[in-house]
């Protein structure tokens, strides 16, 4: 029973901090991406690293949450949400860039020396490449933004600010988790 407990607590936590960082993403997306890149409709994110990072730290299936709720809230709040697209392509594959570089690093059994940051940023360019490709054919598809377009400025807007920003605060990102919780941190 006691390990039941335990180890529910253990997924708990980085749930409910996936879907706490969740909603700050989205309402970083929203409200704190000064430059417009194509005015209401593509932004440069400076918070993309946010799903990757969660999913680095918390796991898989928390990055996922990450990116996938952040953006329904972050359409939500700045008047862009398409039920189609949001939901079942910008979400899910926003998402993606969470889970996918989770499956490549654990904090538990990674060190992050600087070859391994390297690694970090190109499953990250990696990430950021399979997430785009349908996202642009998506406002292709509707009718709101042409395919290459939307390829060049969403890899402006996404990649940039996950290859550079994921490396970047990981490790101050961990030494944070640590000191908060010295007891370890489960990964959902």
């Amino acid at each position: 029973m006691t390990n039941s407990s335990s180890s529910e607590g253990n997924t708990l936590f980085p749930l409910v901090l996936s879907i706490v960082a969740a909603a700050a993403t989205g309402v970083l997306w929203a409200y704190a991406n000064p430059i417009q890149l194509v005015p209401g409709v593509i932004q440069w994110r400076i918070f993309a690293f946010l799903p990757p990072l969660v999913g680095i730290l918390l796991g898989w299936k928390s990055g996922f949450i990450c990116g996938y709720l952040g953006t329904v809230v972050w359409s939500l709040l700045a008047g862009t949400f398409i039920p189609a697209h949001s939901l079942l392509i910008d979400g899910i594959m926003v998402g993606v860039t969470g889970a996918l570089p989770a499956f490549f690093f654990n904090p538990q059994t990674t060190a992050f020396d600087r070859a391994t940051l390297i690694r970090v940023g190109v499953i990250c360019l990696i990430a950021g490449i399979v997430m785009i490709i349908p996202v642009a054919a998506s406002l292709a598809f509707l009718g709101i933004f042409p395919f290459w377009w939307a390829v060049f400025y969403l890899g402006l807007a996404d990649i940039i600010p996950m290859v550079v920003g994921t490396p970047l605060l990981i490790v101050p990102a961990m030494k944070i988790l640590k000191a908060a919780l010295p007891t370890g941190l489960g990964r959902f």
